[in-house]
C-alpha cells in the first residue's frame, strides 16, 4: 500500500468553500485546517495546484492563516498536471508518493490521465483524509513534524546560493555547517529505518532493516551503527546519514552506507566514510565495503574511488567489495565543523555530550 508524502490541493470549493474571484471572503472548508495540521505533524507535505489569480489567492491564504503550510504553490491558469510536475521537481518526490484533491471531475480526470501514478481524490474527502491508511505513515518521528520547515529552509538556502556570486566553497563556508556522527540511540531507530527504505541514490547496498533489526544491531558487540546529522545557519537537515559496520577481527565490513540526497551538494558525502575507515584503522583492522551497483547509486561507486578504496572482489550475487586505504584518510572540509559523539557516552541519554573535531 502506498504512503502519501505530499498532498496537492485545489483551492476553490476544495480548500475553501466558494470561488475566490466571486467572493474574496471565502472560508476554509470544514475540517480543512484540522487536516492540514494533522498531516503536517505526520511529515506529509502540502502544496497547491489551482486555476486562480495568484496574488489574490496568496493574499487570502495569508488572511486565513494557512499560507505557511504550502510549499511551491502553483497558482495560475495553466494545466494542473503541469503544476504538479513542477512541484514534484521542487520537492524531489516521485508521482507515486503524491495525492491530488479537487472538486471538479474534469480536473481530476486530467491529472489521472497525465499522471496515472498520482492518487486522485474528491474534495468531499477533505475532513476524512487523516483517518485513511495511505495518509498514516508507519512511524511519526521527531523529524516528521520538522519536515516542512526543512524544505522551507532548503528553499531559503537555494535562493541564497542562486544569488551568491563567487566560488562555491565560499558559499558553503557561509552556511556554518555542523556535521555530527554518533552511535545510533533508540530515539534514532525510526528515522534510521526510514532512511534505509527511502534512500536509493546515495546507498551502497540497498539493504533495508526494520526497527527491531536495527535495535538488535545497535546493541550487538559485533556491529557498529552510526547516524550522521547536519545543521547550518538556516536550520537542521535532520538525520541524513547511516553506516552499518560488522566489526571484530582483522577485517571490518561496511555493510551499508547511505546519505540523504538533500546533502549531496554540501560537500559532506565522504565524511562518514572516512570516519568509519579511521575507526577501523584505530582498532587495528582493515576496512572492506560492499557495493551492490544499480543504475541509481553510481555516485557511491565514485565516492569509494575518490576516497582511495580499491576493488578487491566481485561476487556471484552481484556484490562488489572494496578495501580502504588508511593512508588516504582525509580531514573534513574547512567549512564543516565535525563533531563526534564519544562511544563511552550513554547513547540513549536525552542530551549526549559532544566533542568537536
Amino acid at each position: 500500500m502506498r504512503t502519501v508524502k505530499l498532498l496537492v490541493w485545489d483551492l476553490d470549493q476544495t480548500l475553501w468553500d466558494g470561488i475566490l474571484l466571486e467572493d474574496f471572503e471565502v472560508r476554509l472548508r470544514p475540517g480543512a485546517k484540522e487536516t492540514l495540521e494533522a498531516l503536517d505533524r505526520r511529515g506529509i507535505l502540502h502544496s497547491i495546484a489551482s486555476r486562480n489569480d495568484p496574488a489574490a489567492a496568496l493574499e487570502r491564504l495569508g488572511a486565513l492563516g494557512v499560507a505557511d503550510y504550502f510549499l511551491y504553490p502553483q497558482i495560475g491558469w495553466g494545466s494542473k498536471a503541469a503544476g504538479i510536475r513542477r512541484i514534484l521537481e521542487s520537492v524531489n518526490l516521485g508521482a507515486d508518493a503524491v495525492a491530488f484533491i479537487d472538486d471538479q471531475p474534469f480536473e481530476r480526470d486530467e491529472v489521472r490521465f497525465e499522471l496515472p501514478e498520482v492518487l486522485v481524490l474528491d474534495a468531499s474527502l477533505v475532513a476524512r483524509l487523516p483517518g485513511r491508511p495511505d495518509f498514516t505513515p508507519r512511524f511519526v518521528t521527531d523529524e516528521s513534524a520538522l519536515r516542512r520547515r526543512m524544505y522551507q529552509a532548503e528553499a531559503a538556502r537555494k535562493r541564497a546560493e542562486d544569488e551568491h556570486e563567487g566560488p562555491s566553497e565560499e558559499f558553503l563556508a557561509s552556511l556554518g555547517m555542523r556535521f555530527q556522527i554518533a552511535p545510533a540511540g533508540r530515539q534514532d531507530l525510526q528515522r534510521a529505518e526510514e532512511l534505509t527504505v527511502r534512500t536509493h541514490q546515495l546507498n551502497t547496498t540497498g539493504y533495508t532493516y526494520s526497527y527491531d533489526e536495527l535495535d538488535a544491531l545497535r546493541r550487538s558487540p559485533d556491529h557498529l551503527l552510526l547516524v550522521a546529522s547536519l545543521e547550518d545557519r538556516y536550520g537542521t537537515y535532520g538525520k541524513v546519514g547511516l553506516a552499518l559496520v560488522e566489526t571484530g577481527g582483522a577485517v571490518w565490513t561496511l555493510k551499508l552506507l547511505l546519505m540523504s540526497c538533500r546533502v549531496m551538494s554540501r560537500g559532506v558525502g565522504t565524511i562518514l566514510l572516512h570516519h568509519v575507515l579511521e575507526r577501523a584503522r584505530d582498532a587495528g583492522a582493515r576496512l572492506r565495503a560492499e557495493l551492490r551497483p544499480t543504475g541509481r547509486n553510481r555516485p557511491m561507486h565514485v565516492t569509494f574511488a575518490f576516497c582511495g578504496f580499491r576493488e578487491v572482489e566481485r561476487r556471484a550475487d552481484g556484490l562488489v567489495v572494496f578495501e580502504g586505504d588508511p593512508s588516504r584518510i582525509q580531514s573534513p572540509p574547512d567549512y564543516v565543523d565535525l563533531r563526534i559523539v564519544r562511544e563511552a557516552e550513554a547513547v540513549d541519554a536525552p542530551a549526549a555530550e559532544i566533542a568537536a573535531v
